[in-house]
Parts: structure tokens; C-alpha cells; sequence
């Protein structure tokens, strides 16, 4: 089985997500570990924001060569609008439609920013976080 977590699910409510992750691992939250905080300090380690701030991934090289710190920008949903020009947005909404139509998966490739400011022509990636259990 495959469970599809999507980055914009995750920023929406990812209490929620994040119980659904520990369910399909097999591993669900105990109502003594919710009472004690557990998800929400798994929210708090892994959040955007502590990653982006821990040392490991403000120095260094990725194997292959780019810098840890290319890894994150802003977090926000939609932000990849800033980095693809519109005619990027076409060509991805017409492979995603031609590659995951049957798949019960949807996309938002609509951005606000994209329509209010011309994007760079530089590439960006769409997260979608991708969960295998056996």
C-alpha cells in the first residue's frame, strides 16, 4: 500500500495528517499519548521551521553538490508560483493529468502569486511526500 501525503494537506492540518501517517504505519497514537502531547510535539520537531533551523541543514553540501540550505524556502503553499513561468504550470498540469488520471490524485496548480507576478523561469519541486509500508 501507498499513502500520498500531500505539502498542502500537511500545512492545512497537519495534526490530522500526522495521525493518519502513524495509522497507515500501523503504529496509531494511544489516547495517553495524545493526552500527553505526542502529536503535537512531533509537529513541533518536525516543522518547517525547526528543520530549516537546524545546523545541519543550514551548512554544508548534499552529495550531489547543492548546498543543504537550496532545500527550503519560504513553506509556504504555493509559493513554487514565484519559480515556474506559466507556461511550466501548463506543461506540469498536462503531465500530471496524463500520468496520475486515474489515480484518484488532485493537484492545486493554481497560485495567487502567480497571477499577480510574472514567475522566474527558474525549476522548482512540487512536494508530495510519498509513504511505503510493507
Amino acid at each position: 500500500m501507498i499513502l500520498f501525503l500531500k505539502y498542502e494537506d500537511l500545512k492545512e492540518d497537519i495534526r490530522s495528517q500526522l495521525k493518519r501517517l502513524a495509522m497507515f504505519l500501523g503504529a496509531p497514537f494511544t489516547e495517553h499519548e495524545e493526552m500527553k502531547g505526542a502529536v503535537e510535539e512531533i509537529t513541533k520537531i518536525c516543522s518547517f521551521e525547526n528543520l530549516k533551523d537546524l545546523q545541519v541543514n543550514k551548512k554544508g553540501l548534499h552529495v550531489s553538490g547543492i548546498p543543504h540550505t537550496e532545500f527550503f524556502r519560504k513553506g509556504n503553499v504555493g509559493d513554487w508560483g514565484n519559480y515556474l513561468t506559466p507556461s511550466m504550470v501548463g506543461r506540469l498540469g498536462k503531465l500530471i493529468q496524463e500520468k496520475l488520471d486515474d489515480s484518484g490524485l488532485t493537484f492545486k496548480l493554481s497560485s495567487k502569486t502567480l497571477e499577480d507576478n510574472i514567475a522566474s523561469p527558474r525549476s522548482s519541486v512540487i512536494f508530495l511526500a510519498l509513504v511505503f509500508a510493507s
